[in-house]
């Protein structure tokens, strides 16, 4: 089972806290969590405005929901310390048999998970060791990585921007978009057409 993850941190910076992280399954379910113990001291302006203010739990202390889905899967929301999210958060992963890890750039965002487990030896076993992101697949597709995603996976709506689940619900809109028959298609085309008229 692919999933698809973003965080929300401090700072980009060794220090860093999380803040907030969101996941979405290739199914659609999703687990999303705000940690109320994060390092308030290393929030600037930026921060504040783009990513604090945008979280969906800001008026709770604490929250915990879950919805179980027809198939007896289940979705999970949650605000808490960052060691009872870790808990909640190996929980949710449990439901599937084995997991491969999908980020945007992975140089915080996997950091951050492993974080949330001690270390990369704690991760949660049905979690496969190696990570991937949609910036090496975007170059692979011989697409500029340095694009707006919103506008690439056609979601029109951005408002939710910085906030980690609609993030990574963006990052999987734009995996699914990159290894779609039609997109494959469309890359292979294009690439003829620039070795014909390279070649008349």
């Amino acid at each position: 089972m692919k999933i698809f993850f973003d965080t929300e941190f401090t700072g980009l910076h060794k220090d860093t806290t999380l803040i907030s992280i969101g996941l979405v399954s290739e199914e659609g379910h999703t687990f999303y969590a705000e940690i109320n113990d994060y390092d308030d001291t290393q929030v600037d302006d930026w921060i504040q405005e783009n990513v604090i203010d945008n979280l969906s739990m800001n008026h709770l202390i604490k929250e915990e929901s879950k919805q179980t889905h027809s198939d007896g899967s289940f979705s999970m929301q949650i605000k808490n310390t960052k060691e009872n999210v870790s808990y909640r958060l190996g929980y949710w992963l449990s439901q599937f048999n084995q997991v491969e890890m999908w980020s945007d750039c992975l140089s915080y965002d996997w950091i951050l998970f492993n974080d949330l487990f001690g270390h990369a030896f704690n991760i949660p076993k049905n979690v496969y060791y190696i990570p991937f992101d949609i910036c090496t697949l975007f170059k692979m597709r011989e697409v500029d990585p340095d694009i707006n995603r919103e506008e690439f996976a056609g979601i029109k709506n951005t408002e939710g921007k910085h906030n980690a689940l609609h993030d990574a619900k963006v990052i999987k809109a734009c995996y699914d978009k990159l290894t779609s028959s039609k997109f494959l298609l469309d890359q292979s085309e294009k690439m003829l057409r620039e070795m014909l008229i390279k070649h008349t």
